[in-house]
């Protein structure tokens, strides 16, 4: 029994958002096909249908794929090639109905992956589709969505050693961001993606495996969503948190999850400016969790982004909770090695220097200063080997609370700290806290000794290309 034309398919969505009938679209891409010098292309209406059937075994030959990719404009012949039918197609269109209404499935997961794999989100689209409503629809569609339960019978058979290597890998790439910053390293991330989205689309493998490569897949998109976050880019750093979303519930892993949505709900507080939809993505993500084993320093990540979020709307009670509940679920955890490899970099001191972030943002540079030190005293302390962007902006941070406390000398040191943290690292993040605080050095009028400093941070703080809005500080 043959079956019937998807309406879904990726080319139906295409030549409607063109408002073509699909005879006119193939008499185009035929003229085309010819035009290229690729010689004539049949135009019957049953090919069509071949292409776009549920599953369909018959794909476009490449120089048909570049012809249509020609017609509809928008793709490269290298997308064209690198990412593969009907990947590709995901470039050309111009909803983000992928991510937002695609079903809560395996197949679902893979287009998600398949769009934005891409990296070319829809900018005008995103800036009106992520809402409060949108945010609490995808985090209800987690909160229920089933885990692959069936095995992938076609193709090469992948297994643990695929999953395995797949592994190394992600952990490479978080190690070169921290030395390198998100720009060199997003590029990487799409590679992992369209890897991934191939393998689970063409491979064979057993239920175990496929879960361990939705879970690579979710490490991958987070990689992804962090990277464009710190490159200025929110909008598109949020479609890579929700294909990541998908992919975790894919693989059933509910505390990477967790930990996808606290990056998350960094983005919405500092760069939508928009910390309640950040308190219920948290909270969804405890919820969730509640009964499902999880990682103590996933579980304190959510705490200190709750702080945060709750420092921002003015609410100091809650937010100093928050940060004790940080603080007592880290130290009541188990060791570094016996966690998550994901979140090697989160330890006491890291927790402090969020909580002294929290502080000031409730106009407390006094409480500020005393979690910044106690962040570099304490026998867990602050690491700033670790990450250098990081430490820039937490510098930058305890140099705004000495500002505030009129002790201007002690702020121009911690600036001239600051200003040595991020060379060769690439952060819009980074580069947004020492603008905010060389404006406000000038502000305070400039002394002729300050000059050598307020260069630096100009140096430091250059502005950067950003994409769809500005980067959280």
């Amino acid at each position: 029994m043959t079956a019937a034309p998807n309406a879904e398919h990726p080319l139906n969505r295409l030549r409607l958002q063109h408002g073509w009938k699909a005879e006119a679209m193939l008499a185009r891409i035929a003229a085309q096909h010819q035009a290229l010098g690729y010689g004539r292309l049949s135009a019957r209406p049953e090919k069509w249908s071949r292409w776009t059937r549920e599953n369909a075994p018959v794909h476009p030959t490449e120089p048909t794929q570049l012809a249509i990719a020609a017609v509809v404009g928008g793709v490269t012949p290298d997308q064209v090639r690198a990412l593969g039918w009907p990947a590709w197609i995901h470039l050309a269109l111009r909803d983000d109905h992928t991510l937002w209404e695609s079903p809560w499935t395996v197949a679902g997961t893979i287009e998600a992956l398949d769009h934005t794999a891409g990296g070319h989100m829809d900018r005008r689209g995103f800036l009106t589709t992520i809402t409060g409503g949108t945010l609490s629809a995808v985090m209800a569609h987690w909160a229920l969505a089933d885990p692959a339960t069936a095995a992938a019978t076609s193709g090469t058979r992948v297994g643990a050693d695929v999953a395995d290597a797949c592994d190394t890998r992600l952990g490479a790439l978080r190690h070169l961001d921290d030395a390198l910053g998100a720009g060199p390293v997003y590029d990487a991330a799409l590679a992992e993606l369209r890897l991934l989205g191939t393998i689970l689309r063409n491979c064979s493998y057993r239920t175990d495996t496929a879960r361990r490569l939705f879970g690579c897949a979710a490490e991958a998109s987070r990689i992804a969503g962090w990277c464009r976050d710190d490159s200025g880019s929110p909008i598109a750093a949020q479609a890579h948190y929700a294909t990541a979303l998908r992919a975790s519930a894919s693989g059933g892993d509910r505390t990477t999850g967790a930990l996808i949505t606290a990056f998350w709900a960094n983005t919405r507080y500092a760069a939508a400016h928009d910390p309640r939809s950040a308190l219920d993505l948290i909270d969804t993500a405890l919820r969730t969790n509640r009964n499902a084993p999880a990682s103590p320093r996933v579980t304190a990540m959510l705490h200190i982004r709750r702080a945060r979020a709750h420092s921002l709307m003015g609410e100091p009670s809650p937010a100093y909770r928050a940060i004790d509940a940080a603080l007592h679920t880290y130290e009541s955890g188990v060791p570094t090695h016996e966690d998550l490899p994901t979140v090697y970099w989160m330890n006491t001191g890291e927790v402090l220097q969020a909580a002294g972030s929290a502080a000031l943002s409730l106009n407390d540079p006094r409480r500020a200063l005393s979690y910044f030190d106690t962040a570099y005293t304490h026998p867990d302390p602050y690491r700033p080997d670790i990450e250098a962007r990081g430490a820039a902006i937490y510098a930058a941070r305890r140099a705004e609370a000495y500002l505030a406390l009129g002790e201007r000398d002690a702020a121009v040191e911690t600036t001239r700290s600051a200003t040595t943290q991020v060379t060769g690292v690439t952060s819009d993040r980074a580069a947004q806290a020492l603008s905010s605080l060389h404006d406000h050095l000038n502000h305070q009028g400039a002394l002729p000794a300050d000059t050598e400093v307020l260069v630096a941070l100009r140096r430091a703080a250059k502005p950067t290309d950003t994409q769809d809005g500005a980067a959280p500080a």
